[in-house]
């Protein structure tokens, strides 16, 4: 039992080091491989047409957007 408690303890030390160098690093974690691009899909979903609730969602991000667009220029 005391050698699974001390690689226990040294596993978390491990896991607690890696995390204190990410919260340094001030970087989020990310894959390897290039995430769906790198295997040709452009987006998660491979639908041709964008399903309702992304479709609101794409039409609140253009009018905000705009808005900005707009505050800038005045």
């Amino acid at each position: 039992m005391q050698i699974f408690l001390i690689t226990f303890a040294v596993f978390l030390l491990f896991v607690a080091a890696m995390a204190i160098g990410y919260i340094i690093k001030k970087k989020t974690i990310s894959g390897s491989c290039g995430g769906l691009g790198a295997i040709g899909i452009e987006k998660e979903c491979d639908c041709p047409e964008p399903c309702d609730n992304r479709k609101k969602k794409m039409a609140a991000e253009e009018a905000r957007r705009k808005m900005l667009e707009e505050n800038r220029i005045i």
